[in-house]
């Protein structure tokens, strides 16, 4: 099996090759390079072709187009979701849409949304129709989980299941589309497909809840991001949820009151006031509490596989290395 970095190392070859700088209009194709260009973890390519050679297959010119067009639908979603988040960061660089105005941001996904469908057609599977109803499936479920984010933000009472049933939808679909995709290419079986897929949605949901901790404890530079994101957008993250499950009422109404404050004034004052009452209340310390749970759920399904022990081992590690980033 080859390591992640060689497996990094084909895929970015394989993009490279496949860029859009001689595509024309350059203005609508620039901004999808610049995106792709930012780089990033390129997690659910890699889940791909991880999950496609753990079946002993090594045709990787098979795998390539799909994990490039789930990469490529990846980022179709950030970009439009930094319009409607009023981002200004995106992996330390300025987001699309400022870089390149609101119009051409929303017109580049859309024809990025089109390529990523163009690429998944060219791996020549006979078992297209169901990577494209994981795809479609995948891809209905991402835009139903913004459409969740969203509410949340005008919404009065989100429990905590909410929050997570909205992050699986986000952001662990395509995770776990990723993995069931490689699985479905490669000619394993269902339980293969089913526990790979599994595993990577509850790799997903540690993966955002870590990304949420992130936002308010991260290092800025490593981060890439300016932190307190989520606070200055009043999102209902599990620390803000679990804070108020937490708080005397006192702390409680002084959090709601935070949260309804939309004046642009004092953001940093708020910033640091809400993640003062987070830290008092402990809530980092049960969204870890949260993590382990979704870690240990990963460890089930990967220990269901059949597979080898070498190959269960190299997915524990790719495991650990996604939950225990700084970044």
């Amino acid at each position: 099996m080859k390591n992640f970095e060689e497996l990094r190392h084909i895929y970015q070859e394989y993009a490279s090759k496949n860029g859009f700088q001689q595509f024309s209009p350059s203005q609508l194709y620039e901004p999808l390079d610049y995106i792709l260009s930012l780089g990033g973890k390129q997690m659910r390519p890699l889940l791909l072709l991880l999950s496609y050679q753990l079946f002993d297959k090594k045709n990787y010119e098979e795998a390539l187009p799909l994990a490039y067009a789930i990469e490529l639908f990846h980022n179709f979603s950030l970009i439009h979701d930094d319009i409607m988040d009023d981002a200004n960061l995106r992996r330390g660089q300025p987001v699309v849409h400022v870089k390149y105005g609101t119009n051409t941001a929303i017109l580049s996904g859309d024809v990025m949304l089109v390529y990523a469908y163009q690429y998944l057609t060219k791996s020549g599977s006979a078992h297209l129709n169901q990577l494209i109803d994981v795809f479609n499936h995948t891809a209905i479920g991402v835009c139903e989980g913004q459409q969740m984010d969203m509410n949340f933000e005008s919404q009065d009472q989100v429990s905590i299941d909410e929050y997570i049933k909205m992050i699986e939808l986000k952001t662990s679909v395509l995770l776990e589309a990723a993995m069931k995709m490689g699985a479905i290419l490669a000619d394993t079986d269902a339980q293969n497909v089913y526990h790979l897929g599994e595993f990577g949605k509850s790799m997903g949901l540690a993966f955002q809840m870590y990304d949420d901790y992130l936002d308010s404890f991260g290092d800025p530079e490593l981060f890439g991001k300016k932190v307190g994101g989520d606070i200055i957008q009043n999102k209902k993250t599990f620390l803000y949820l679990k804070s108020l499950e937490l708080a005397p009422t006192e702390i409680k109404n002084e959090l709601l009151n935070l949260y309804a404050n939309h004046s642009a004034d004092n953001l940093d004052n708020k910033v640091a006031r809400v993640k003062q009452i987070f830290l008092s209340l402990q809530a980092d310390q049960h969204l870890m509490q949260e993590i382990k749970k979704w870690e240990a759920n990963c460890i089930s399904h990967l220990e269901a596989l059949k597979v080898s022990e070498g190959a269960k081992q190299f997915l524990k590690e790719f495991l650990i290395q996604i939950i225990q980033r700084k970044f």
